[in-house]
């Protein structure tokens, strides 16, 4: 049950993450705009699609805003301004993202162990019955071997579903990860190429 209610909190907490629309779309979209230098545009995109990896680049976008319009900064202080800013941003979004998953991790490894002891207790059952005086109670016997069984298929099982759905939203948490750090590389590049050149004219 522990396994089946954190996967799906999990499935639903990194659906939403995604946003409404496809991450690949997304950025797809938000790298076009930021081409035209349409930082306007790549914020309403933003707003459109919501989510983790929508908050950090707008995040990234609003930065990137506030350093066109410095001018007290050289190009290389303003490029480090927006890199931390989408690094803390980041560094926000995702333990909500990573949250219950060490539950995962951690039924994964107990589960197996758990089912040990219920085997143990149930063979402590079956030789119990079999240690009766006088003739040993066949029905006792085939309960604590069943019980044993049943004990070990449910640890087995318990486990395998968590390390499956452990690997399985770790998985799902990495593309977001890179998802992020491919917008902030486009949005940092933007800013290089189209601002470093300007910068150089008034120098």
């Amino acid at each position: 049950m522990l396994v089946i209610t954190f996967s799906i909190e999990r499935f639903l907490t990194i659906s939403k993450a995604k946003g409404s629309k496809s991450i690949e779309a997304f950025i797809r979209n938000v790298r076009q705009k930021l081409n035209v230098n349409d930082i306007t545009g790549a914020l309403a995109a933003c707003d459109q699609q919501k989510g983790s990896v929508a908050s950090v680049v707008k995040a990234g976008l609003g930065k990137y805003q506030e350093m066109a319009r410095d001018r007290s900064l050289d190009k290389d202080s303003k490029i480090a301004a927006i890199q931390k800013e989408i690094e803390e941003s980041t560094a926000l979004e995702l333990p909500m993202l990573e949250k219950n998953l060490v539950i995962l991790s951690t039924i994964a490894s107990v589960a197996t162990l758990i089912g040990l002891l219920g085997t143990v207790f149930g063979m402590i059952n079956a030789f119990s019955a079999l240690a009766n005086a006088g003739a040993p109670d066949a029905v006792g016997l085939a309960n604590g071997i069943s019980e044993a069984l049943i004990n070990t298929a449910l640890g087995i099982l318990t486990s395998a579903l968590a390390i499956i759905a452990y690997n399985f939203f770790t998985s799902k948490i990495d593309e977001l990860t890179y998802s992020i750090d491919e917008a902030g590389f486009s949005i940092i590049q933007t800013f290089a190429s189209q601002h470093g050149e300007k910068e150089t004219y008034t120098a």
